[in-house]
């Protein structure tokens, strides 16, 4: 060691002071996320529906289109944990098989739904002129129909199938979508980066990429939890009118459609309190996992 570096005597060597290392916005995002214990909650119920669904063709104890007639309507028992329904039918295989439905149905439609809602607003928002007008109409006529009526219309001409589903689902939620990422995409355009991207030549393709569609991406993770909760309200709407996912295939909508008779309802409970109970867990859960991600992604809160 050189004299230089010899500490002088009666004096303590100072440590050199290590910087803290730097958090990436995403790790905060997720620590914050991680805290808030209903969407904790909400996520480890989604993750076992998932494997549920996954797995149901080896955890099913029957066939859950098998009709046997022998057994119509019997309440639980040691055979058939959940009863059987009005075909004779296991509920609890039918309880499974209709988690698949479910999880299709609500991810690729909420998916569809948000892309092309994004699409369009980033256009809207990057674009404006008459560009952002036309969109803007377009949202201001889908929104001004009566969208259930119009749904049942449609599933009824196109025919009840989780794609017709899917549809009419995204061509009539997609505005909310649009509004929401034009309106961010107003703000984002306005930034500093952004107008010296635009300054050194880069294309509207590359700045709705790259810099817009970066700064929506934490809100549109909220946008497609809650479109996902509506999108299994809306299939097991349809499928309790019997406009759903066609028979026998198994959906919870479905199963509800048992229980439109007063008898029903008071007698046989075990019909329609498993395919009820299981629509509102994971409607709740999705919407605890949104508000999560909400408060996750929220600057204004706290490490």
């Amino acid at each position: 060691m050189t004299d230089q570096m010899m500490p002088e005597p009666g004096v303590e060597p100072v440590e050199p002071i290590e910087s803290a290392p730097a958090t990436s916005p995403l790790r905060l995002a997720l620590r914050r996320f991680r805290r808030h214990r209903l969407a904790m909650f909400g996520f480890g119920f989604l993750i076992l529906l998932v494997l549920v669904a996954a797995l149901a063709s080896w955890i099913s104890p029957y066939d859950p289109n098998a009709v046997d007639i022998l057994n119509i309507r019997k309440p639980p028992s040691s055979e058939h944990w959940l009863g059987t329904d009005s075909a004779g039918r296991d509920v609890l295989s039918r309880l499974l098989y209709g988690a698949q439905v479910s999880l299709i149905v609500a991810f690729a439609a909420a998916f569809s739904a948000a892309v092309v809602g994004t699409v369009l607003g980033l256009l809207a928002g990057v674009f404006g002129g008459w560009v952002d007008g036309f969109i803007m109409r377009m949202v201001d006529v889908f929104l001004s129909f009566p969208s259930l009526i119009v749904i049942l219309l449609l599933v009824a001409v196109l025919g009840p199938s989780i794609s017709t589903i899917v549809i009419v689902f995204a061509l009539f939620e997609w505005p909310t979508t649009c509004r929401i990422v034009r309106q961010m995409s107003l703000s984002i355009r306005e930034r500093e980066y952004v107008k010296a991207a635009s300054a050194v030549g880069a294309r509207p393709p590359r700045i709705m990429g790259r810099h817009i569609l970066a700064g929506v991406v934490s809100q549109l993770t909220v946008i497609v939890a809650l479109l996902s909760a509506s999108s299994i309200l809306l299939e097991a709407a349809l499928s309790f009118l019997g406009l759903g996912v066609r028979q026998p295939q198994a959906s919870w909508g479905g199963m509800l459609n048992d229980a439109q008779s007063l008898t029903v309802l008071e007698q046989m409970p075990w019909l329609w309190i498993p395919p009820g109970v299981a629509i509102a867990l994971t409607v709740l859960a999705i919407n605890f996992i949104g508000d999560g991600l909400r408060d996750a992604f929220d600057p204004k809160q706290q490490m």
